[in-house]
Order: structure tokens, then C-alpha cells, then sequence
């Protein structure tokens, strides 16, 4: 998620907002203080970049926790449904964002790493620890499941098949409908387009983003909508880390076919290419359809609410 200042430096206390890179100084309060505030860390150099890993590691792990867990319970155990997997999945985004997001800036999801680099200014010299350190978080957190839910995915799969291999990573169609490979591939682009735009258009604080520390809480509901509407054709994965990672210990653990799909076809790919590539068209088309028209708003007064109509509107 994009919950900092998208240059990783931290944020002037007093002076101008930077324009539409979602930055500026920091307010009292709301998402304006949230976000103007989310670039720094306890130390600094080095030091710095550990924290912000570990923040990484430990946000995308408590996603991991919620969605691979609830997806466990829903086809092994036969509790819940479709419904419980989609408000599972993005109260476990809400839950990781807040709790990585005052140090890391809460991405959680390499290509949201990789879109913010190309076009927020995120610093590229980051991308690949961000990214890694995303994936071992779900990695780890794919382990603990596997563990926690070991009996009854041997009961309701002895085999470890592609029946409960859905339960850490995607496939075309689910492993059930008629979709292939390609299919799956344009289905992750368009919906991590889709999640890419809205994050930017919520947390650009040159738009109107959700105020009282709530664009977490607003992102979590973009993936449930995501899973409502765009869940069909290739489970969603719309994160890499949240694809491989789980996949990887998933093989580790007894599924030998994690990689292909259930066409026999390798597959692994497809949520991590794909994903990359449709956070890069969302931001361009944020970029170009929206942010681009925004005016830059300055540092409102102390004590005041921020609003288009105040506080030293220029247009750009």
C-alpha cells in the first residue's frame, strides 16, 4: 500500500506540500498527519531500512495469516464460503497497512513497490529488499498455516493435491472453470490495475483521501470489492508475495505440483508478472486521468480541516 511519502524521505515539518506524490508536511491529525508522517523511522541509514523490512515482513505476514487462513478453513474444513474468503482477505490488508504502515509506508505487495518506484519516486535501491522482505513475511505466515491446519488438510486431501493447493496459491479458474493461462494473466493485470488506481486515488492527499487514519480501513474494502467482482477468473492474487510465497512453502510441505496449474502447465509465473504489470498500468492510468488535474493544496492552519476551497490553492 502506499501509505508514505513516496520519495522514502522524510517528511519538512513545516513548509509546502510536494504536489501530487501523496506527500506534503505533517498535519495534527487524520490522514494528512498519517501520511505526511509514515516516511520516518527510529534510525536512520541503515538501521532504517532494517526497521522498514521488518515492518514489511511483518504486515504482509498478518495478511497472509487472514487470507491463506481463511481460505484453509473454507475448503478443507468446509466452514464459511466465498463471502468469508473476500472480507477475510481484506481485513487481513487493513490489519497488515496499520500495522506496518508508520514505518514502512504498509506496501505489503511488491508491485505496489514497483509502481510507487516508477511513478511516486519510491526509491528504487529499495525495491528488491522491499520485495523480498514482503515475501518471506508471507512465506512464514504460509508455513504457520500449513502447520496449524496439517491435520485436516490430510483428511480432506491425503494426496496434497490441486484440491487443497488452491488454499496457498491461485490458479486459472480456481483449479475448476474453463480459463487458461492467458486468461488468468489479463484477469491479474486488470485487477491489480484496479487496486493500484484506488490506492493512489486514496491516499493522494491532493485528492480528497479518507481522513481519521481510515485509508487502510478503505483499502481493505477495495480487496473485498476486488474479490466480489474480479475473483472468478484467477483467485485474485493481485500481490506477488502473496502468490509465491505461500506457494514456495506449500511445496516445501508435501505439494509437489505447486507450481503448475491443473492443466499440468507452469503456472507459478502468472501471479507474479501479471500483478507487476497491471500496478504499473494503474498508476500510469491514475496519473493520467486524475492526478495530473489535481491542484496542489499548501499546509493548512493548525486546528483546521483541509479542504479544496482552503488554504492556499494554486493550480499546477
Amino acid at each position: 500500500m502506499i501509505l508514505r511519502r513516496a520519495d522514502g524521505r522524510p517528511p519538512p515539518r513545516r513548509g509546502r506540500g510536494k504536489g501530487g506524490d501523496g506527500s506534503g508536511g505533517p498535519a495534527p491529525g487524520g490522514v494528512r498527519g498519517l501520511l505526511g508522517r509514515l516516511g520516518r523511522s527510529p534510525r536512520t541509514g541503515e538501521r532504517s531500512l532494517l526497521a522498514e523490512l521488518a515492518a514489511e515482513f511483518a504486515g504482509t505476514m498478518i495478511l497472509i495469516l487472514f487470507g491463506v487462513g481463511v481460505v484453509a478453513q473454507v475448503v478443507a474444513a468446509e466452514i464459511g464460503d466465498h463471502d468469508s474468503i473476500a472480507w477475510a482477505w481484506g481485513i487481513g490488508v487493513t490489519l497488515g497497512v496499520y500495522a506496518s504502515a508508520r514505518i514502512s509506508g504498509g506496501h505489503i505487495n511488491p508491485a505496489v513497490t514497483i509502481a510507487l518506484a516508477a511513478f511516486k519516486g519510491f526509491p528504487w535501491r529499495k525495491v528488491l529488499p522491499y520485495s523480498l522482505a514482503q515475501t518471506a513475511g508471507a512465506f512464514v505466515a504460509a508455513l504457520l498455516v500449513r502447520w496449524n491446519y496439517t491435520e485436516v488438510l490430510a483428511a480432506a486431501d491425503p494426496g496434497h493435491t490441486i484440491r487443497t493447493q488452491v488454499v496457498f496459491s491461485t490458479l486459472p479458474g480456481n483449479g475448476e472453470l474453463p480459463v487458461g493461462t492467458w486468461g488468468a494473466f489479463r484477469d491479474q493485470i486488470i485487477g491489480t490495475a484496479i487496486l493500484m488506481f484506488l490506492v493512489l486515488a486514496l491516499t493522494d492527499l491532493n485528492n480528497s483521501p479518507p481522513a481519521a487514519n481510515l485509508a487502510p480501513f478503505i483499502i481493505g474494502l477495495v480487496v473485498v470489492a476486488i474479490g466480489m467482482a474480479w475473483g472468478t477468473n484467477a483467485g485474485y492474487a493481485i500481490n506477488p508475495a502473496r502468490d509465491f510465497g505461500p506457494r514456495l512453502a506449500s511445496f516445501l510441505t508435501g505439494y509437489s505440483t505447486a507450481w503448475r496449474d491443473q492443466y499440468g502447465q507452469l503456472y507459478f509465473w502468472v501471479p507474479i508478472i501479471a500483478p507487476i504489470l497491471g500496478a504499473l498500468i494503474g498508476a500510469w492510468l491514475y496519473k493520467v486521468l486524475v492526478g495530473r488535474f489535481l491542484p496542489v493544496q499548501g499546509e493548512p492552519e493548525p486546528g483546521r480541516v483541509p479542504s479544496p476551497e482552503g488554504d492556499h490553492v494554486r493550480s499546477r
